[in-house]
């Protein structure tokens, strides 16, 4: 009897260090894992807060320039005024141009005939 239960006892033994090196290495899969997403976290946050900063910088660039296109806005009103009376003036000046242009042109017809006509003096 104690030969079966010293058998029971060293069968029982074999079977808790056979499950312990099982549970040590499932332990040490884990362990493992953890430390590559651990390491694959902080590769990503470090990532992320690189483009957070990149991100905030263009904002900060587009804010910058948001606040400039009102000046910008302001700048081409005027330049579009300016350029409303010039081109009025323009284009009085091109009518009175043309006016005087059609009655030099109506002189010069009337006169040309004249200067033509055959003189009766003769």
């Amino acid at each position: 009897m104690v030969t079966v239960l010293t058998i029971l006892t060293l069968a029982s033994g074999l079977l808790a260090l056979i499950s312990g090196v099982f549970a040590l290495r499932a332990g040490l899969k884990l362990r493992r894992t953890y430390l590559g997403l651990r390491a694959y976290l902080y590769a990503e946050v470090t990532r992320l807060t690189q483009r957070t900063s990149e991100v905030e910088k263009n904002l900060t660039t587009l804010d910058a320039r948001a606040q400039a296109l009102p000046i910008h806005i302001r700048e081409l009103q005027q330049n579009l005024a300016t350029l409303r009376i010039l081109s009025n003036t323009l284009g009085s000046s091109l009518r009175q141009a043309q006016k005087a242009l059609s009655s030099t042109a109506l002189k010069s017809s009337l006169t040309k005939p004249f200067a033509e006509a055959p003189d009766d003096s003769s």
